[in-house]
C-alpha cells in the first residue's frame, strides 16, 4: 500500500464496517521505534542554517526522509532538530534494516 520509503510502509491496515455494511480500509497506528533499535550510519552535527530538508537530502539523499532523523533522534517535533547549533544527530537506516558489518 505504501512504498518502502514510507515511514508506513511496515505499518498493518485495517477494516472498519460501519452499521449499514459500508467497509472502509484504515491504517493502524504507527508506534515510533526505539532509537537504541536502529543501526546508525552517522552523525551530523547541526550547523547555523542547517534545515532537516537539507540535512536529509545529503545523508539518506532524500528530502522527504526526515521522519527518519525524527525516529532516530526521539522527537514529535521535527524542526526542533535544526533549532540548536552544535547538536549532533543519529543518522540511522530505518527500522527493520541492518547495518552491515564493516560497512
Amino acid at each position: 500500500m505504501f512504498p518502502p520509503t514510507s515511514r508506513y510502509y511496515l505499518v498493518e491496515t485495517a477494516e472498519w464496517e460501519s452499521p449499514d455494511g459500508e467497509a472502509t480500509l484504515f491504517l493502524r497506528r504507527r508506534f515510533c521505534p526505539q532509537p537504541d533499535r536502529l543501526a546508525l550510519v552517522q552523525e551530523h552535527i547541526v550547523e547555523l542554517g542547517d534545515r532537516l530538508d537539507n540535512v536529509t537530502a545529503r545523508y539518506p539523499d532524500d528530502p522527504e526522509q526526515f521522519w527518519r532523523i525524527a525516529d532516530a533522534n526521539r522527537t514529535m517535533r521535527p524542526e526542533e532538530l535544526v533549532e540548536r547549533v552544535g547538536r549532533r544527530l543519529r543518522i540511522t537506516l530505518p527500522e527493520g534494516l541492518e547495518g552491515v558489518p564493516g560497512g
